[in-house]
């Protein structure tokens, strides 16, 4: 569990310069298409990272995505490498982002799921949804160093990799198996160490805010299996699960279909 634990927090950092030069000689992918202008009520759509804290790097598709469909979306860039930078004051960025805004859609990828309960609690009256994108579901003053262990999270990886027949070894497939290579190729440039006070720091909050919630899972998700994520949302939010298509890392890997989802869920 230390061994999976250590190798989720330099995810970044793990990409050699051999891997960058392989990656640079191979095609390049298309770019995706916007989705059409919606006419709902303008949201913004705040939008957090993993662990990393690179929201500005990680989010880069799915931003003009939204913003073509008429809403503001903010991909708020969090301290990871800073060891006195915990979700305290990851909060604290993303409420001062959040600013006067009275419509939030809060959506958490991975790791952003411990501070989407932090903000959630501090801006009750302001987020008016959430997003869960494959993430991690804490409960009230769980740490995210003890949610792996408390969800069975690595039994659950190691398992759907033995059914689908692909290794249980962790190595950086399971992050990039369907990213385009210029995007993983970016990546590098991108890479952040996660502070271990992040995992440290309890995720202080009573209850989720009565709004909708939704969890997004990559159908491809090898890192949290589509399984293993159907079974925390229902212990922990009683809610099911919309897929999209893609693995971990759908922001970089299919932002229109992540996107188009993330629409759906302000035109309701």
């Amino acid at each position: 569990m230390k061994e999976a634990r250590a190798k989720f927090i330099h995810t970044w950092t793990m990409v050699t310069k051999a891997e960058v030069r392989r990656i640079a000689a191979r095609p390049r992918a298309k770019r995706a298409k916007a989705p059409q202008r919606s006419r709902t009520a303008k949201t913004t759509f705040v939008l957090l990272p993993g662990a990393g804290g690179a929201a500005t790097w990680f989010w880069h598709r799915v931003v003009p995505l939204l913003e073509k469909a008429g809403h503001e979306a903010l991909a708020v860039d969090l301290p990871s490498d800073d060891e006195r930078s915990g979700l305290r004051a990851y909060t604290k960025l993303v409420l001062a982002a959040i600013g006067k805004r009275r419509d939030v859609t809060l959506v958490a990828q991975s790791m952003g799921g411990f501070t989407a309960a932090l903000v959630c609690a501090r801006a009750p009256k302001q987020v008016k949804r959430v997003v869960f994108v494959n993430a991690m579901i804490p409960l009230p003053g769980e740490t995210a160093g003890d949610w792996w262990d408390n969800t069975g999270s690595e039994k659950a990886r190691k398992a759907a990799a033995r059914r689908a027949g692909y290794g249980a070894k962790f190595d950086l497939t399971y992050f990039f198996h369907d990213v385009p290579k210029r995007i993983e190729r970016e990546g590098a440039a991108h890479a952040r160490e996660e502070s271990a006070i992040a995992f440290r720091e309890p995720a202080t909050f009573k209850s989720w805010p009565d709004v909708p919630i939704h969890v997004v899972v990559g159908k491809d998700d090898r890192f949290f299996p589509r399984e293993f994520q159907a079974r925390i949302a229902r212990e922990r939010l009683g809610v099911s699960v919309d897929e999209v298509p893609g693995g971990h890392l759908a922001a970089l890997s299919r932002p229109r279909e992540l996107a188009k989802r993330l629409l759906g869920y302000v035109a309701r």
